[in-house]
């Protein structure tokens, strides 16, 4: 059900955008209140969400390492996998944002015979998420060329690395090839695998379809149904700039395609895909194990009134006594 919840949802939306700015021909609402109130969500969704974190207590000294922490000198310790100082987090936080190095440890289970527990590596979940973020990246960056006039160097070169190969006309770029099978295979993991199916929701599979639905109508558009480049440039640097218009004839698959982005968009903040932000406040992660150098003091501690011993012998001693239980001090001695 949660698939085919997601399914139609995807369905819904793409009919909405085909009636809207096909059928009655909302190019204004589609082409430059959707895109404008997506951005206005985004921004202020993730700003919320940020503060929000940032303004929730940390009593705990939580890092979760998987090395040696630093401790006598002659003991070596494990700089990147469990950093005792601040240049140590940052390169442990550059790992796992840039190359996802606790995805990369991941194992995987399953039973032999139906008897014999066995663990196992599993990359293909690492695979699988590096292809698809860093294409996304790098898609993400190609549509520079689109907002700014002229095109900044460095999206240049990016356009050209992922046209190496240089393969049909227009050229073919590799990360539509490698987001496309990416997409597929962590779709195709969470169906394939009967545990993880179970415990997989409605929002696990909708962005998945989403981003899948975004890739294939941007790929259509550009190797299947060419569409007028310089319309979308002209209609692009309108809304980079704050000077909106909506050119004619662009054609109903590119506002399926902006449509669909701009519910990305704005679905961006309300869902896990914020995981994106969220792993800078990890706690988990961006704080250094140097638990055996500093003592960690919960700030938010109150004061407590103390029972002592000695206090609670004055209290029972009587008892203690009459049963048998040892005393610090007699009351004969305390007498005297």
């Amino acid at each position: 059900m949660n698939i085919i919840f997601s399914l139609l949802t995807i369905a819904v939306l793409i009919v909405l955008a085909v009636l809207g700015a096909g059928t009655i021909k909302l190019d204004f609402l589609f082409g430059i209140i959707f895109p404008y109130a997506a951005v206005s969500v985004f921004i202020v969704g993730i700003i919320s969400r940020v503060i929000k974190w940032a303004k929730s207590p940390v009593p705990f000294h939580i890092p979760t390492v998987a090395g040696q922490q630093k401790s006598l000198p002659w003991i070596k310790s494990s700089k990147l996998e469990s950093p005792s100082s601040t240049p140590g987090v940052i390169g442990r936080m550059a790992l796992e944002i840039l190359l996802f190095r606790s995805l990369f440890r991941n194992t995987k289970s399953g039973l032999i015979d139906g008897q014999k527990l066995v663990y196992g590596s599993s990359k293909y979940l690492w695979l699988g998420a590096i292809l698809f973020h860093w294409s996304l990246l790098v898609i993400f960056l190609r549509h520079f060329r689109l907002f700014m006039q002229p095109v900044p160097s460095f999206v240049l070169m990016l356009q050209n690395i992922d046209g190496f190969f240089q393969i049909g006309v227009p050229e073919l770029y590799v990360t539509d090839i490698l987001i496309t099978a990416a997409l597929l295979y962590l779709i195709y993991r969470r169906l394939a695998d009967a545990k993880l199916r179970y415990i997989s929701l409605a929002s696990d599979y909708f962005p998945l379809f989403l981003i899948l639905s975004i890739a294939a109508t941007g790929i259509l558009m550009r190797y299947f149904y060419r569409i007028d480049i310089l319309k979308i440039k002209e209609f692009a640097v309108g809304l980079f700039s704050f000077h909106p218009s909506v050119p004619q004839g662009i054609g109903i698959l590119f506002y399926i395609h902006l449509f669909l982005v701009c519910v990305l968009v704005s679905y961006f903040p309300f869902s896990k895909l914020l995981h994106m932000a969220g792993i800078f406040l990890t706690p988990t992660r961006n704080l250094a194990n140097n638990s055996r150098m500093k003592r960690h003091v919960n700030p938010w501690n109150r004061p407590v009134r103390v029972h002592t011993y000695d206090e609670y012998e004055d209290e029972f001693r009587d008892k203690m006594e009459d049963s048998g239980l040892p005393v610090e001090k007699s009351n004969s001695l305390e007498r005297n």
